[in-house]
């Protein structure tokens, strides 16, 4: 089975998304309480039965340092620049640019980062958006934390919506 579940923080708050297995193990170990259920399944093993989880809540607070960046991927960078490359539109040949080149002193974090196909990223090579008069369409920054939500699962569930309304 490979359906996701949202788990929430003792206070509600969307902590990530994780497998049903990992969610009916906190359930059955009672560090979680099924929030959501499926209407129609059931996990059955030979000495229980539980519901279905769809959304489960922590029994315990767990602390997450409030302004803590999630961790840039290539995958939820792409996502961010809605698979396009940030000089020229296209959205074939993706790679990942540094704004500020490395060799010039720049760092992988999410406002230096952009897609670039592989043809603009060859053409600005190390040089910097005003030397190889190549200017990303946005200025990068951090995606929102929905974003690594959406990205763990294919299709948000309605049941979620309430709890991820939080993030907006």
């Amino acid at each position: 089975m490979a359906h996701h579940v949202l788990v929430l923080n003792a206070t509600y708050e969307p902590l990530n998304v994780t497998s049903i297995w990992r969610a009916c193990s906190l359930v059955l170990a009672e560090k979680a309480e099924v929030l959501e259920a499926h209407p129609e399944r059931v996990i059955r093993s030979p000495s229980a039965t539980l519901p279905h989880p769809v959304v489960i809540r922590l029994r315990s607070f767990v602390r997450v340092p409030r302004f803590q960046t999630r961790r840039l991927t290539r995958r939820a960078l792409f996502a961010r620049d809605g698979y396009r490359c940030q000089y020229c539109g296209h959205t074939s040949h993706l790679t990942v640019d540094h704004v500020v080149p490395r060799s010039r002193g720049g760092t992988s974090v999410w406002e230096n980062i952009v897609t670039a196909c592989g043809p603009c990223n060859l053409r600005k090579a190390d040089r910097l958006p005003a030397e190889a008069n190549m200017h990303p369409r946005k200025t990068p920054h951090a995606p929102p934390a929905e974003l690594f939500f959406t990205l763990s699962t294919p299709t948000i569930p309605a049941s979620w919506e309430t709890y991820l309304s939080y993030l907006r």
